[in-house]
């Protein structure tokens, strides 16, 4: 009887315990400031699960939480709503966060957000915006996005503020049509985009059409990146 009434106790103290004191580190600044001040793959916990992700600890003084990346073409960004929603891909190399997670993550702190680009011929540039988060599910989990700063990028992501997201099986974009399924990719279209950083690697120049990863502003519709990141970091 004794060993029971402990065993519920303990169950008790367990799922109802506060995620502050589980002591688990909510974004790469908690680990930069508690655990480790090198870049590389850790755990957050947006929730009491663990999600790994990759940690910028070097550009513009560190503390950014990667929640999405773009390096080599080995992960298909062409997905549909669920994967988009959970995250995919290895935080070691190409992966999307997942909406979920960004939303938790953004949801009750100000973040700030960093896009940093490469071309193929070793060309870099980016973007950064004072203000981003991420909605609800029940909100489409809708962009918002302010404060544009350029670092040579332009500002491709101010055109998708205030839209929800969209997948080729989750329509839920301005445009007529589906523009995930027109331009293989998934993002916050709106009719349709003039970021398509989720659209298929096409490796640099191409004549196909606006289906690259593309970022308008720096290369145009024609061109797709070797490489880009967007990275959070909460406002100071």
């Amino acid at each position: 009887m004794l060993h029971a009434v402990v065993v519920l106790f303990l169950a008790v103290t367990v799922h109802s315990a506060p995620r502050c004191d589980l002591n688990l580190v909510l974004d790469c600044e908690e680990i930069y400031n508690n655990v480790s001040t090198q870049s590389g793959v850790y755990s957050i916990y947006p929730t009491t699960a663990p999600v790994k992700v990759y940690c910028d600890m070097d550009t513009d003084g560190g503390k950014w939480t990667v929640i999405q990346r773009r390096v080599d073409g080995t992960v298909t960004f062409y997905r549909p709503w669920a994967q988009y929603q959970a995250g995919f891909g290895d935080a070691s190399g190409e992966y999307w966060l997942g909406l979920e997670n960004m939303h938790l993550l953004t949801n009750n702190r100000k973040y700030q957000l960093r896009v940093d680009m490469e071309d193929f011929v070793g060309n870099t540039a980016s973007a950064s915006y004072s203000s981003f988060s991420v909605g609800s599910e029940a909100d489409g989990y809708k962009l918002q996005v302010a404060g544009f700063s350029d670092g040579g990028a332009g500002d491709s992501l101010t055109y998708h503020n205030g839209m929800k997201f969209t997948t080729f099986d989750n329509d839920q974009d301005a445009y007529g049509k589906n523009c995930a399924s027109n331009y293989y990719g998934a993002f916050w279209y709106k009719a349709c985009h003039q970021a398509n950083i989720n659209g298929l690697y096409l490796w640099g120049q191409t004549a196909h059409f606006a289906t690259g990863v593309n970022w308008f502003s720096w290369k145009g519709y024609h061109y797709s990146l070797k490489a880009v990141a967007m990275k959070i970091r909460r406002v100071p």
